[in-house]
């Protein structure tokens, strides 16, 4: 059967997709669940708008996050937090304390979501992280953490 998805379904395609599938899977799991409608001559023309548009904005967010990415490779980002003497943290960076210090020191807002930490950052010194933008769009930061004074 030949449907159009109104929906993202994983596996299968994304929201305006003209998509063949057995009739089964049709009948008792897409149509029932808004997923997917059946395809005739309108509706194409409108998956087809859709499908476009779809792909024009996942382009402009993709260039959106190249030029953020631009932007903060190989900057140093300084975030001071409060420690001990030996260099240990009373606590640890997270990534609101990351996204924090990137927007004070290059203007640029980031979603915490974005921000990959691979183990807590509990020490006085340099910290690596990826920052992950768009699927296609990934690079490392580098973080100084200073004692406050």
């Amino acid at each position: 059967m030949r449907l159009i998805l109104t929906a993202d379904v994983q596996e299968l395609g994304k929201r305006g997709d003209v998509v063949d599938v057995a009739e089964g899977y049709a009948r008792n799991y897409l149509l029932p669940r808004k997923k997917a409608v059946k395809a005739h001559e309108a509706a194409l023309a409108q998956a087809e708008a859709v499908r476009e548009a779809r792909i024009e904005a996942e382009r402009k967010a993709k260039e959106e996050a190249e030029r953020l990415a631009t932007q903060l490779v190989g900057s140093r980002v300084v975030i001071a937090a409060q420690a001990g003497d030996e260099g240990q943290l009373y606590g640890s960076i997270s990534a609101a304390d990351v996204v924090e210090g990137v927007r004070r020191f290059t203007g640029i807002e980031l979603e915490r979501d974005s921000l990959e930490i691979p183990k807590p950052i509990k020490a006085i010194g340099l910290h690596e992280i990826n920052i992950k933008l768009h699927e296609e769009v990934e690079f490392p930061l580098t973080l100084d953490v200073i004692p406050a004074s």
